[in-house]
């Protein structure tokens, strides 16, 4: 069994050793695995975020965008980031920003949001 705090860092280290793959392999297949391992994160990821979720099902909103695609929204613009940044163009460097920022916005958003509390009527 992993320790609490190696088990809480595996998949954000995913996403991170898909990352540098991404940017510093230079062949397909290898970058081909690196997003594979990337996304092998995002969702291991989610499925955490999903699991420790204090709100109930009744208040969560339902939205038009399904819900696998909806939780790895912040990931897929990070990796469109990431996969833009290495195009040679004098705007990809700009979208890349912008698609990170983004990312990154969304991301704190949800993690502030999903720390829900839940009161309980205490008994006199």
């Amino acid at each position: 069994m992993l320790s609490k705090p190696l088990y809480e860092v595996l998949p954000l280290s995913y996403v991170a050793i898909g990352s540098l793959g991404i940017l510093l392999l230079d062949q397909v297949i290898a970058q081909c695995f690196a997003v594979i391992v990337y996304l092998w994160g995002s969702r291991i990821y989610s499925l955490r975020s999903n699991n420790r979720r204090t709100d109930t099902k009744k208040r969560r909103k339902k939205g038009w965008i399904p819900s696998p695609l909806y939780e790895h929204i912040p990931a897929l613009c990070f990796l469109s980031a990431i996969l833009l940044s290495q195009h040679s163009s004098k705007l990809a460097p700009i979208l890349a920003l912008c698609l990170c920022s983004f990312a990154l916005y969304i991301f704190f958003r949800r993690v502030a949001y999903r720390k829900h509390k839940i009161f309980a009527a205490k008994c006199i």
